[in-house]
């Protein structure tokens, strides 16, 4: 038997060709249910509308402090911000079509945060004869605890990467306070006019002294203010949208970025408008 040696052509490389191995870029699988939690930056704007009419009115309404002096209307709200940190929890299901991922989210954010507005204004006016003067001192004050939402994404999926857009339902809790400070006070200024003119000491007729010199006016001692205040826990609902990305660290580990926006508007002349930039990071089922 002869040696035969080994010829070049003789030897198959073929799987070991690089174009064999050559394989589609990984595609992300986005199915499943998914929990986690997030932090972030919130910024709480507070709008009060006409928070004091409505009490002011009701507190003259046997009088004609608010006919002579248009009472309900002098004290004006402003609105306020408030910046502070927030956090939560979250938990969804994802549904994946081919590249395009839908699904449904529910998230809860602690937020702690408390907007106030004040006003002060004081009028005075002489009707009829009649001397008429109010002071009136506000404050309005929101405090929002927390809130939840429920939400629709929508999501293209973009290998480890998923840009998406959401939106749904907001409901949250709610202590709103509003408080007025009123003093208000009037006598007959023609009969006074009189007494000091010819030295009598009839009768003055007059509302808000505890005491009342008919003779000089400066001697007479004020009734204390009243406070006029309505306290109330209050369950808001609103909408909330946003839009985020999503990153898939690993099969199971998702981080993402996200900024939400949750509208809660006029509950008992309060609203609350809440833009929060957050992250967060979750473990997929």
């Amino acid at each position: 038997m002869g040696v035969t040696p080994a010829r070049a052509a003789d030897l198959d490389f073929g799987t070991l060709r690089g174009g064999s191995y050559d394989t589609p870029a990984p595609v992300g699988n986005w199915d499943g249910f998914y929990v986690g939690g997030h932090g972030g930056w919130t910024s709480t704007s507070f709008g009060f509308g006409n928070v004091f009419q409505a009490p002011v009115a009701n507190y003259f309404r046997l009088t004609t402090y608010e006919a002579n002096l248009s009472a309900s209307t002098l004290l004006r709200a402003q609105d306020a911000r408030r910046d502070g940190t927030s956090f939560g929890a979250y938990a969804g299901v994802n549904f994946q079509f081919d590249e395009f991922v839908a699904g449904a989210e529910l998230d809860y954010t602690h937020l702690g945060v408390t907007g106030s507005t004040t006003d002060a204004i004081a009028r005075q006016k002489v009707t009829d004869g009649y001397w008429q003067a109010l002071s009136l001192v506000g404050e309005a004050k929101t405090r929002l605890d927390d809130y939840a939402t429920i939400r629709a994404r929508f999501g293209y999926d973009a290998g480890n990467f998923m840009p998406y857009v959401t939106g749904g339902f907001a409901i949250g809790r709610a202590q709103i306070t509003d408080t007025v400070t009123i003093q208000a006070r009037g006598y007959d200024q023609a009969t006074y006019n009189s007494n000091q003119a010819t030295g009598a000491t009839a009768y003055v007729n007059r509302d808000g002294y505890r005491s009342f010199d008919p003779t000089n006016v400066s001697r007479s001692v004020v009734a204390d203010p009243d406070v006029v205040q309505r306290t109330r826990e209050k369950i808001v609902g609103g909408i909330a949208a946003g839009a985020g990305m999503e990153f898939a660290l690993t099969a199971n580990i998702l981080l993402r970025a996200e900024y939400q926006f949750v509208q809660f508007n006029d509950f008992d002349g309060h609203k609350a408008n809440i833009n929060t930039v957050r992250g967060g990071a979750s473990v997929k089922f």
